[in-house]
């Protein structure tokens, strides 16, 4: 529905220099009706946020995002990208691994479930010599999975370390089901990730029964993270880097890849009124008032996004 920008919550208040950085990002892969705007991008990137503002007034029509039935309130989540260590053997404190996709990958649709995976002898042996490393914690292995990709700090046979990402790199094509969705209804109330953690800590008995509840599956490829990779997320399914609080993920079939976001939502976490743009995706995020917000990397980015659940309203900002 096209509203007038006097529509967009806290649209004069942004600061939009911090958002510029995401859309020169999306300019190295733009779709067709923004890459006519990308040479002004650039230019504007030295700009104040009065003038950025008045570009974008005149270049883009706000349309507000409405779902053609139900509810008009949508859900903001969040995801981030976890830094663990790892070592490249296994180990006593180390013994989870982390899998590149196996060579039958695109033979078998979908591939083993994760309880397969974990106990059939046929798929252990078709992952045999594909570990990339291994961590301590099948929860930490769980998350990065479902984040789809992580920092880790491998501690090499040699003794000493590199920073690499794991970036995500297929599935088995099994759908994904929730574990904390799953704990919700063994009537655990908290079902945050640390309340995850909590819960496998007091049941190490049903661990395996829980992470089982999600068959899907997720493999990566270890990318090296040079100095100039430090200050951006992986790559999303845009094919660019995320940026911290200006990246988010969408369903594709509603919001294409790229598109300028302003996104409104208030709630006990945060209150976000923003620039954001379409970069990537996830396979929980599902329908057009849905996305997952990128906070960035580590632990203190992981305490945010797994606190992030709230309303959610947004606009996408088209060409005019």
């Amino acid at each position: 529905m096209p509203v007038a920008w006097s529509d967009l919550p806290g649209f004069a208040d942004d600061n939009l220099y911090e958002a510029w950085n995401a859309w020169l990002k999306g300019c190295e892969r733009p779709m067709a009706e923004f890459a006519r705007l990308c040479g002004d991008v650039r230019q504007l990137s030295i700009a104040s946020g009065d003038e950025q503002r008045a570009w974008i007034t005149a270049k883009l029509q706000p349309y507000r995002v409405e779902p053609l039935q139900g509810a008009s309130d949508g859900l903001l989540t969040g995801y981030y990208e976890p830094l663990l260590d790892a070592t490249r053997t296994p180990t006593a404190a180390n013994n989870v691994p982390m899998y590149r996709p196996p060579a039958t990958l695109a033979q078998r649709r979908p591939w083993y479930t994760r309880q397969e995976i974990e106990t059939l002898a046929d798929a252990r042996a078709q992952l045999h010599g594909r570990e990339i490393a291994f961590i301590a914690d099948p929860i930490d292995a769980l998350m990065v999975q479902i984040q789809g990709s992580a920092r880790v700090r491998i501690t090499e046979a040699d003794g000493t370390q590199r920073l690499v990402r794991l970036a995500f790199a297929g599935t088995n094509d099994q759908p994904y089901r929730s574990v904390g969705t799953w704990l919700l209804q063994q009537g655990v109330r908290d079902a945050s990730w640390p309340g995850i953690k909590a819960w496998a800590a007091q049941n190490p008995q049903r661990m395996s029964e829980m992470l089982w509840s999600n068959p899907r599956y997720v493999f990566f490829r270890e990318e090296p993270l040079a100095d100039s990779d430090a200050t951006s997320g992986p790559r999303g399914a845009l094919g660019v880097a995320l940026t911290p609080g200006r990246s988010i993920a969408v369903d594709k079939d509603a919001i294409p890849y790229g598109a300028p976001v302003w996104i409104a939502s208030n709630g006990a976490t945060a209150n976000l009124q923003r620039l954001v743009f379409a970069q990537d995706t996830g396979s929980a995020i599902t329908g057009a008032l849905r996305a997952d917000y990128f906070t960035g990397w580590g632990a203190e980015a992981g305490e945010f996004a797994g606190h992030l659940k709230q309303p959610l309203r947004l606009w996408v900002l088209w060409p005019r």
